[in-house]
Parts: C-alpha cells; sequence; structure tokens
C-alpha cells in the first residue's frame, strides 16, 4: 500500500516539474498533499491466524468437557468430585482491571454536562482482589471441614461415633449436660405400589447426661439432618436410669440377649477402664460408666447389640434385692483388703443350713448369670514350672504356702490372728515385730 502511493505522489510531482500551464495556487495545493501522504505512518498488515480450540468451541462445549463423564466412566464410578460449571466473569466489570482507567464511552459517559472528558487513569483499589476472591468462593463449592481426630467417628468420613449436642428443649425443660452419640447411619429402602422405591436415611443414635440417665432411639427420613434432629429429640424423651456400683462400673456381672446376640459384661475394679465393643463403650460413656467388661457373641447386628446392652442393665439386682431374694448375707471380697469378707447386705429372715436344698445354686457367679458358666481358656504354665529349681523351689516353700488362706480364716472365726488353744495356752497368740529404737544421748 505504500508503495503504491510513493509511485502516485512522484508522478504527480514529476508532471507537475513539466507543466508549464499550472498556476501557483495549484501547485501549492498538490506539493502539500504529496508531503502529507509521505510523513503519514501506515503500518503493515499481516495475516494471522486466531483460530484455536478455545475459539471454535462454545462454552457450554467446553464446561462439558470438564464436568461430564462418559457412560462406562460412571459404572466405573469415575463421575464422583467432578468439578461444576461456574461463572468466571462473576465479579467482573467491563472496562475495569487490574489498573484502573478512565475510558469514556466504555465505562464512564463521554460528556459530563458540558465538560469533554478525557481518558486518564484512576487510582487503585487495594481491596479489590479479595472482594472478587469472597465473590467467586460464594459460588463454588464450599471446602470441607477437617475435623479433629476425637470429633471425626470412629473410622472414615462416616458420622458414626460423633457427638450432636444435646436434644432440643421440650417445653420449660432443657436438657442441660446431655451429650448425643451416633451409632449407626445407613440407607434403607421400601418398596410402594405407588411411589415404587422408596429410599430412606436410617439414623441411630443414644444421648445421656454421663450421671446414669441415658436412652437411644432410631429415626428415618428422606435426609439425614431431619432423621438426625427427629431421633435426637424421640431419645431425649425415652430416658432410663441405670444404677451404677460406686458411680464407675455396673452392680455384677450379668449375662444378656436379644435375638442371637449375646452378651457377658463383668464388674471391673476402678481404673480398668472399658474393654468392650465400640457402641457399648459409647453406651457407658453415656451413662457414666467408666470401667467395664463385656464379651459379644453371635450376630453383631448393632441395635441388638445395644438393646441387649440396655436390657441387662435394667434387669440388674440392688445388693438388698439379691439378699432378701436368697434370704442369705450377701459377703464380699476384695483383693485389695486381703480377701477379707465383708457383709454388705443382709436379709431381715435369714434361712439356716438345714433350709437350703442341695439343688440351689450358691455360687455368686451362676446366680447372676442365670446358671450359665462363662467359657474360659485354660491358661498356658510357664515354661518355667517344668525346671527342676521349680520343683526344689516348691519343696521349700511348703511349710508356708497356705500361710495367707490360714490368716483370713482365723481373722473370719476370731476377729484378729490366733490360735485355736490361744485360750489354753495365752502365749500362743500373733505379735508384730516391733523394731526398737535406742536413744544415744551425746553430752
Amino acid at each position: 500500500m505504500a508503495s503504491h502511493m510513493l509511485r502516485i505522489c512522484g508522478i504527480v510531482t514529476n508532471s507537475l516539474r513539466n507543466s508549464q500551464t499550472i498556476n501557483n495556487g495549484t501547485c501549492n495545493l498538490l506539493s502539500i498533499s504529496c508531503s502529507y501522504l509521505l510523513k503519514t505512518h501506515v503500518p503493515l498488515v499481516h495475516e494471522v491466524k486466531n483460530i484455536t480450540f478455545f475459539t471454535r468451541k462454545t462454552g457450554d462445549e467446553l464446561w462439558k468437557g470438564v464436568t461430564s463423564v462418559s457412560n462406562a466412566g460412571k459404572r466405573r464410578g469415575r463421575a464422583k468430585g467432578l468439578a461444576r460449571k461456574r461463572n468466571l466473569n462473576i465479579g467482573q466489570v467491563i472496562g475495569v482491571g487490574k489498573i484502573p482507567i478512565q475510558f469514556p464511552g466504555l465505562n464512564t459517559p463521554i460528556f459530563r454536562g458540558r465538560e469533554l472528558i478525557q481518558q486518564q487513569k484512576l487510582p487503585e483499589d487495594p481491596e479489590r482482589a479479595e472482594k472478587l476472591a469472597k465473590l467467586r468462593q460464594i459460588q463454588t463449592k464450599p471446602k470441607r471441614v477437617k475435623l479433629s481426630p476425637l470429633e471425626r467417628g470412629w473410622s472414615g468420613g462416616s458420622i458414626a461415633g460423633r457427638k450432636i449436642g444435646p436434644p432440643d428443649p421440650v417445653g420449660e425443660d432443657i436438657f442441660e449436660g446431655f451429650e448425643t452419640w451416633i451409632l449407626e447411619s445407613k440407607i434403607v429402602n421400601c418398596m410402594t405400589g405407588n411411589l415404587g422405591r422408596k429410599t430412606r436415611i436410617s439414623i441411630f443414635l443414644v444421648t445421656g447426661n454421663g450421671n446414669g440417665l441415658a436412652g437411644f432411639a432410631v429415626a428415618k427420613a428422606p435426609m439425614s439432618k431431619p432423621a438426625i434432629k427427629t431421633a435426637k429429640n424421640r431419645a431425649g424423651q425415652k430416658l432410663m436410669y441405670i444404677p451404677r456400683y460406686k458411680e464407675h462400673t455396673v452392680l455384677h456381672d450379668f449375662y444378656t440377649q436379644f435375638g442371637s446376640t449375646k452378651i457377658f459384661v463383668k464388674k471391673m475394679y476402678e481404673g480398668y477402664g472399658l474393654v468392650c465393643h465400640r457402641a457399648i463403650k459409647v453406651c457407658c460413656e453415656a451413662i457414666g460408666i467408666k470401667d467395664l467388661y463385656a464379651k459379644v457373641e453371635g450376630s453383631t447386628n448393632l441395635q441388638h447389640i445395644i438393646k441387649a446392652f440396655f436390657i441387662g442393665l435394667l434387669q440388674q439386682k440392688s445388693h438388698q434385692q439379691m439378699a432378701d431374694e436368697k434370704r442369705l448375707h450377701l459377703v464380699e471380697f476384695r483383693s485389695e483388703n486381703c480377701n477379707y469378707p465383708i457383709v454388705i447386705a443382709s436379709p431381715s429372715i435369714v434361712r439356716k443350713s438345714e433350709e437350703i436344698p442341695s439343688s440351689e445354686i450358691l455360687d455368686f457367679d451362676q446366680y447372676v448369670m442365670g446358671g450359665r458358666i462363662v467359657l474360659k481358656k485354660k491358661k498356658r504354665e510357664p515354661f518355667y514350672t517344668r525346671l527342676n529349681s521349680w520343683i526344689l523351689k516348691l519343696r521349700k516353700m511348703e511349710r508356708v504356702r497356705n500361710h495367707n488362706d490360714t490368716r483370713i480364716r482365723l481373722k473370719a472365726e476370731y476377729g484378729e490372728i490366733q490360735s485355736f488353744l490361744t485360750e489354753k495356752y495365752p502365749e500362743a497368740t500373733f505379735s508384730k515385730k516391733k523394731s526398737s529404737k535406742v536413744d544415744e544421748t551425746v553430752e
């Protein structure tokens, strides 16, 4: 384009020089026009291909490639966690960018009154990036809050084992000090005649105040939140009082059963802890039981385990009830007291030995277990019991091997450690050795 224009100007100047008929005014006009054409900058134009994958496809087609998966991929479970379609222009204003500039006719009017507005740079907004981030964060999927290991539940991302707070208040009654644990969350289906397959969420939970009051309930709803709320409030209306021994364990050992689920519960000493199924452990925390051993046999259906455990707790008998039922003294032996017998309950009328039939169960463990005997594996003898040195030790300890049992029997019969010949021989009494201290005075 520029070369053609230069050639035309050259032809015009040559013709002007050769021609003598043109007046001075016309000659001056042509010379000015040629000088203007020579000084004007005309850029070179090149062909550029601006056609790419992003310009050929529409926005919907591009989003489909990111937010969709093939049918084969769906069958393999690849459709989980895919990105969602987002509006990338949210928060953007035409003519406003990182560097704010005033463009008349684009982001501002051309005239303001009678004044012509000029293009100029505006002051930068330091909060622009934060505002855009907040606007885009509202549209995007919220991030999952990372829970601590103590709040996460039993395993993985399941809500089973999580705490959800106390039940909702009923009128003026407020569940102060209560806590609720989710025990089970599962999907249940039911076929109906008009709606077809009906899917719901089943929530099973337990609530308690850790001081003897506890209750459990199950509820179903199309969504998990209403099911949790219904079950929590229902459990708060079905509270039961569970008696405890010295506020830390059960009253006695017991056996309980619901369906094909069998549980053997053993009363443990203070500081032992909870050695049992995780659902039973949560129930113990809701009730306030701190020391317990429980063995589950048969079916491990979670609802059957909880129902069987609560049935066993409610069927417990107090010490006075057992003494009145058997019409015998209830005696306790504790290892920390050297198994010294202590009477903890006595009936109003005590039977004599002649009144007790030979077929009656007098063993306390069998009585509380309903005549059952817990199968215990025989412990293996230590390797040193087969050595000659162990046999020699047994021979040396033979004369004192029953001293502990004898001491307990004498305390039970006479109230103190003494021989049956003490009355005849007063010197046959037990005396503790006292260390004699000699006081030395320094003069």
